[in-house]
């Protein structure tokens, strides 16, 4: 009798320094995950000519979920992004510029998408 109530106290301080360690690693692993900028500034250089271009770039920027500022400009070929990272990412909208036919420093798009750009639209590829 005695022996069964010495284990079932071990066994009560078992439980309770698990449960902290638990509770201890718990805290720790939320606090090290990384917060998202809902309102993340980025500039990033697209390939263009035109006002066409401006309207295609910014049109398929848009077309990303969490892009709440597209702005880009025809003289420095610069796409001034407002985008919510809990939502989209950098990559998520060079994706879609590419797609509409538009090169990014980091996605370049299919020749089949480039050809198919009106003759005024289509820019000197690198």
């Amino acid at each position: 009798m005695i022996y069964k109530q010495l284990t079932l106290n071990k066994l009560i301080k078992m439980k309770k320094v698990v449960f902290g360690i638990l509770l201890l690693v718990v805290t720790f692993s939320t606090q090290a995950q990384e917060k998202k900028n809902k309102n993340a500034k980025f500039v990033i250089e697209v390939n263009g000519n035109c006002e066409q271009c401006q309207n295609r770039i910014q049109k398929a920027a848009y077309s990303v979920s969490g892009v709440k500022s597209a702005v880009w400009n025809t003289e420095t070929h610069e796409l001034s992004l407002i985008l919510n990272e809990e939502k989209a990412t950098l990559l998520d909208v060079k994706k879609a510029v590419a797609k509409a036919g538009y090169d990014t420093d980091e996605v370049k798009a299919l020749i089949e998408i480039y050809d198919k750009l009106p003759g005024c639209c289509q820019y000197d590829r690198k």
